[in-house]
């Protein structure tokens, strides 16, 4: 009985975190909007002033891609109007960011993978205006 108890536990386990055997997690079992505050003068410091602006796009970029889980990243005109607001050189100390998860392409209305896409999702960036950066943390930000 203990034995029947621990396998149906580990089903459990196993579905609530939806991985497979090889414990990776499945991206599209996990589409979810957030919003970050991003640091991006960490990111470019050190950086020569004509590369900071471009640098920080990358970084934005390489940012989703790890907090969402997905190789396809694509930004705003918005956000990267805001990045570039101040100039090449003088990019912003922060940028508050929402990130969104799609299967399908907004532009066409097609879902992703009649594109034949490498991946089905597709992680949106946009630029979120906020006054001050004090106390926000990493928001999940409902469907609407």
């Amino acid at each position: 009985m203990h034995d029947k108890l621990y396998t149906d536990l580990n089903k459990i386990h196993r579905s609530r975190h939806s991985q497979d055997m090889t414990g990776k997690r499945s991206a599209l079992q996990d589409v979810v909007t957030r919003e970050y505050t991003v640091h991006l003068h960490k990111r470019v410091h050190g950086r020569s002033f004509k590369k900071r602006a471009p640098w920080a796009v990358k970084s934005i970029v390489e940012f989703a891609r790890k907090a969402m889980g997905t190789s396809d990243v694509r930004l705003d005109p918005k956000l990267n109007q805001a990045l570039w607001a101040q100039g090449i050189k003088s990019v912003p100390h922060r940028i508050r960011v929402k990130l969104e998860q799609y299967s399908f392409s907004l532009v066409t209305g097609k879902r992703n993978d009649e594109e034949n896409a490498k991946e089905k999702l597709y992680t949106y960036a946009t630029h979120v205006p906020v006054t001050s950066f004090k106390g926000l943390q990493t928001t999940v930000v409902d469907a609407e």
